[in-house]
């Protein structure tokens, strides 16, 4: 089962917020989804990511869409992924 960190679209018709979840890749872009890590809203620009799971995540192989990487890279949170791997070689 390849895993990724993707978006799921919510909020009204042109009021777009997204969660940002682990999912199965075959899965439907709004489906059923494994884990909630944060939420995004573009029109306020607000970011709220749970390190911790995003981590744990990385960790395990899973695979950040484009959209996801840029916000992790904004919280600061690739950086510590970055390091922990450097640690650990």
């Amino acid at each position: 089962m390849a895993v990724k960190l993707r978006l799921t679209r919510m909020g009204a018709k042109k009021r777009p917020t997204y969660r940002i979840v682990a999912t199965d890749s075959r899965r439907p872009r709004d489906g059923q989804y494994l884990e909630l890590i944060g939420t995004y809203s573009p029109l306020e620009e607000q970011v709220k990511i749970n390190e911790e799971v995003a981590l744990k995540w990385l960790n395990t192989g899973a695979i950040p869409t484009d959209t996801v990487r840029n916000l992790l890279s904004k919280e600061g949170i690739m950086k510590k992924f970055a390091d922990s791997k450097k640690k650990g070689n």
